[in-house]
């Protein structure tokens, strides 16, 4: 079992800056796919940043030049480094993991969308 636990959240202005941690108990195969998700109130969570042992990154159209993933094995730890924050930007963040699966095409693992271990989140607060 992984055990994830986020931190680094808080209330910013607009334009402001915030860095979120994921620590994880381990980081092995299990969770080769690690990514960031975000829920705000009434609204669908959304998945915000993703990374694969392999370096892939990928992002949200909504977070593209102001978001960067990135992660430390040694560490146990997923980071999600915020720059110029916007109030849309408001939810709870959550970080994820999953082992990938195997892809016959691709000849690689691959990431996807159903992530089997989670964290508690974190919330990020932007006021205009």
């Amino acid at each position: 079992q992984v055990q994830l636990m986020e931190s680094g959240g808080g209330s910013v202005q607009a334009g402001g800056s915030l860095r979120l941690s994921c620590v994880g108990t381990e980081f092995n195969y299990l969770t080769f796919c690690m990514a960031w998700f975000r829920q705000a109130p009434g609204k669908e969570r959304e998945e915000v940043a993703t990374i694969d042992d392999d370096g892939r990154t990928n992002y949200t159209d909504a977070v593209k030049g102001r978001f960067t993933v990135s992660k430390d094995n040694a560490k146990h730890t997923l980071y999600l480094q915020m720059n110029n924050l916007k109030p849309e930007d408001t939810a709870i963040y959550y970080c994820v993991a999953d082992r990938g699966m195997w892809s016959e095409v691709a000849r690689r693992t691959v990431c996807h969308s159903n992530y089997h271990y989670r964290g508690q989140g974190t919330q990020v607060s932007v006021s205009p």
